[in-house]
């Protein structure tokens, strides 16, 4: 791997860290003000909103400026709507523009290792990212826990400067202010990021002409016989998995008994198996192999049902652990194929762009449907089970999907499995 790779891996690590301690932070402040209980899961969506709208933009966007920019810009928007859910924003809306941030990173983080590696090194780079990604949702689900704890917000609440009143008066407000030094170390490894010989391509600043190119990168990607079912299983997978760490906080209170710090725990044991499964795929799955992987997903949907029969936590440790084990090793090559077809028809900026759109559309509709379940009071096992039922369904019908592709469209199947397996070598 390159030099300037690890570097962005460090930026990547750091300013996933900060939002996965941030969800933490942002349900316990929700929690602690007495906020409606339909807000807690609204909180997914709220993420993944400017996704959806800002998808034709920030592609281009990711395609105009060097990508180490793009990374360093977004962080500072993260740490912008860290400092409005302290001064009195509503979570919500604080919330959303952590998330514009976000939406703006993603297509820059992802986009360069095109640029940067060779196709036969996107399974490998994508295992590495999508392992240490992992190792940060686990660092920081648990980092958010203890923050907002019994132990170290006391000590992060006895801190005080001297003449200014800081207003910091909550374990959860003590949480996010320790969380934008996060955001500050990722900003800090971004200004070290290479600039690629990969040419900007100009940004247009006519907005029907960016919704129209990006209405036509959206279509050939679906198009591909390749790309699309790549894109519909990683759209699925991370439309599930988005809200499933809300979920897993709700069933361990109802399930387990556990608070928001001992739920945290959890979130980061599927995070593990989900590493663990990721980096198994980096080194035995190979690009023109990837769409192998499809039955794991179906297998994926059925345990999450199996979730409602899990009551103890010696029982749910290894279940969750073997249930991100199975989601690890499904993404990462779907997510390296997809990749590959984008960089192939389009830039890369504006193929990650079309790919978080339909994935965060995804979170955005089933996190809508969760949201409106918890208000209507149905409990966090019915949403399990729904969710769980719909991936099996969605996957084995994806699954029927691609067997289709390849009896009607063999030739053409064949033509791009050949341009995969000759970019591996």
């Amino acid at each position: 791997m390159k030099k300037g790779f690890f570097t962005i891996m460090s930026a990547q690590f750091f300013s996933s860290l900060a939002d996965n301690a941030l969800l933490v932070g942002a349900i316990e402040l929700l929690k602690s003000s007495g906020a409606p209980a339909w807000q807690i899961p609204a909180l997914t969506p709220m993420f993944a909103l400017f996704y959806v709208i800002l998808a034709p933009l920030v592609g281009a966007f990711a395609d105009a400026v060097p990508k180490g920019k793009v990374m360093l810009y977004s962080n500072g928007i993260k740490a912008i709507g860290c400092l409005m859910m302290l001064f009195g924003s509503h979570p919500l809306l604080a919330y959303a523009v952590v998330g514009l941030g976000a939406a703006a990173y993603s297509p820059a983080k992802y986009g360069i290792l095109t640029e940067l590696l060779p196709p036969s090194q996107l399974v490998k780079a994508n295992g590495w990212i999508e392992g240490l990604t992992i190792a940060s949702i686990i660092l920081g689900v648990l980092l958010g826990g203890q923050l907002v704890g019994p132990r170290l917000a006391p000590i992060l609440l006895g801190f005080d400067l001297p003449l200014i009143d800081t207003g910091v008066d909550t374990p959860a407000e003590a949480a996010i202010a320790t969380i934008i030094s996060l955001y500050l170390i990722a900003a800090m490894f971004n200004l070290r990021i290479p600039r690629t010989e990969a040419p900007l391509q100009p940004l247009s600043i006519n907005a029907l002409e960016l919704i129209r190119d990006f209405g036509h990168c959206n279509t050939r990607l679906w198009k591909d016989k390749l790309g699309q079912i790549s894109l519909a299983t990683t759209t699925l997978f991370w439309g599930v998995s988005g809200n499933l760490r809300v979920i897993v906080f709700a069933w361990a209170a109802v399930a387990l008994g556990y608070s928001t710090t001992q739920a945290s725990s959890l979130v980061g044991v599927v995070a593990v198996g989900t590493a663990a499964g990721a980096v198994v795929a980096s080194v035995f799955m190979r690009l023109d192999r990837a769409t192998k992987v499809l039955p794991l997903g179906i297998a994926m949907g059925l345990l999450v049902v199996g979730l409602n029969l899990v009551h103890h936590a010696w029982l749910a440790v290894p279940f969750l652990i073997v249930l991100g084990a199975l989601g690890g090793y499904l993404v990462v090559p779907m997510n390296a194929l997809l990749q590959h077809r984008g960089h192939n028809l389009m830039g890369a900026g504006r193929s990650i762009a079309v790919q978080n759109f339909n994935e965060q559309t995804c979170i955005l509709a089933l996190g809508a449907v969760y949201t409106g379940m918890t208000r209507v009071g149905l409990t966090a096992f019915t949403a399990i089970a729904v969710f769980g039922l719909g991936v099996a369904g969605l996957m084995w019908l994806i699954r029927r999907w691609h067997q289709r592709n390849c009896v009607v469209h063999r030739a053409e199947v064949d033509r791009l499995l050949a341009i995969a397996r000759s970019d591996c070598h």
